[in-house]
């Protein structure tokens, strides 16, 4: 072998790794995509009222003190399985009141509790973010949260 390395074989070298990672990169990516389309999400249930309870999430930075499936601030409790740790996972109109009765008691006032604070949600609001809820907690999180805390 050659001790030094001509121009033509370091281009040689850089257009092969590069189309050899370009692959792997493609090959990766079209695994990743059809793993989220047919295994992760419960994409079949996503309804309207799911698509608005998400955007009663964000018009009220939840993520700024919740995590869910581990992206946020980790201040207060993981949401993804809230609903399961309610046991209210099959029942829409159980997590509705459930959650309905959460948000009107907020914020609590226990001495030495961190308080969440009201955000005056209609009704309808409240049963699209249950909606919403619901819909996470159907996503197959791979075993996360990592305890039934969350």
């Amino acid at each position: 072998m050659r001790e030094v390395m001509t121009k033509t074989m370091a281009r040689n070298v850089f257009y092969g790794g590069s189309l050899f990672f370009v692959v792997i990169f493609l090959i990766l990516s079209a695994h990743s995509v059809r793993y989220i389309v047919t295994e992760s999400t419960a994409s079949v249930e996503l309804t309207d009222s799911v698509a608005a309870g998400k955007h009663v999430w964000e018009r009220n930075a939840c993520i700024n003190c919740h995590t869910l499936m581990g992206e946020g601030a980790y201040f207060a409790p993981e949401l993804q399985n809230v609903m399961a740790r309610w046991g209210v996972e099959d029942a829409p109109e159980d997590a509705f009141d459930v959650l309905k009765g959460w948000m009107d008691s907020q914020p609590s006032g226990v001495e030495g509790r961190r308080q969440m604070p009201q955000f005056n949600l209609s009704d309808e609001e409240v049963r699209d973010l249950a909606n919403f809820f619901l819909w996470v907690n159907k996503i197959n999180a791979q075993d996360w949260p990592p305890n039934d805390a969350g």
